[in-house]
């Protein structure tokens, strides 16, 4: 019985080694030939994937800056409103501009969330084309990880 594993393994090895290098290949869509997967394509199809990576990450950045500067002026604002209100005399016209602060503050951070949440799904998807388009071996993109970002909820 481990003889014939032994040599069952031995065979698939060879069987791996020989077709190997056919998986290796890539058609010259120029001349419809195949021609062997160089170092130096590999690197440049690499290097295009770290291309895509650096634009989605410059877009996202852009992004989350506009989301926290509409979201520390979401509070500001929300601030001012509250100190203004407590300042009034009356209790129906400290509710109402209670109501109001809070209404507005609400309605800027769905905005500035609705922005973020745009900005950076559009900086997934063009990296997504893009990355596609580099023909890149798999595995060697990142969007695998792309729970880990901020959701803006």
């Amino acid at each position: 019985m481990k003889k014939n594993l032994i040599a069952g393994a031995i065979s698939l090895g060879i069987i791996v080694l020989a077709i190997a290098p056919a998986f290796a290949q890539t058609t010259n869509s120029v001349a419809g030939t195949v021609a062997p997967m160089t170092t130096s394509s590999v690197t440049t199809k690499i290097a295009c994937v770290g291309t895509a990576v650096n634009a989605r990450e410059t877009a996202i950045d852009a992004a989350m800056t506009t989301f926290t500067a509409a979201d520390n002026a979401a509070y500001n604002a929300r601030a001012t409103a509250l100190q203004q209100a407590y300042a009034l005399t009356t209790l129906s016209a400290v509710k109402a501009a209670v109501k109001t602060a809070w209404s507005t503050f609400s309605k800027s951070e769905k905005t500035a969330r609705s922005a973020w949440q745009t900005a950076r799904n559009s900086a997934w998807a063009t990296y997504r084309t893009t990355a596609v388009a580099c023909k890149a071996p798999a595995g060697t993109g990142d969007g695998v990880d792309s729970g880990l970002e901020a959701s803006g909820n």
